[in-house]
């Protein structure tokens, strides 16, 4: 499982030209079965992803896909969990 951060740069006012891209590239990962939550960050610092089901290296070939990625408007943290324990919902994601 993966925790995507992606944190507005200094290019944070550049967004809105590649909002529609960025849209597109989340509903596909959706449509993927690969994101699981998407969500904004507090303060519009920028966003953050849960992702499952895939390596490393292809969440890390996904996220250099996001348009917000490519043209450099967030930068992205990709930080890696094996989870041992959840609530019964969300027991899929158990290893």
């Amino acid at each position: 499982m993966f925790i995507i951060l992606l944190r507005f740069s200094s290019r944070q006012s550049e967004a809105p030209q590649f909002m529609a891209g960025h849209k597109q590239w989340l509903s596909r990962g959706f449509d993927d079965g690969v994101f699981l939550l998407a969500g904004s960050l507090a303060s519009a610092q920028g966003g953050c992803l849960l992702a499952h089901g895939v390596t490393l290296a292809e969440i890390q070939q996904r996220v250099q896909e996001d348009p917000f990625v490519a043209e450099r408007v967030v930068t992205a943290e990709i930080i890696e969990l094996d989870p041992g324990m959840a609530d019964p919902r969300l027991q899929f994601l158990v290893s």
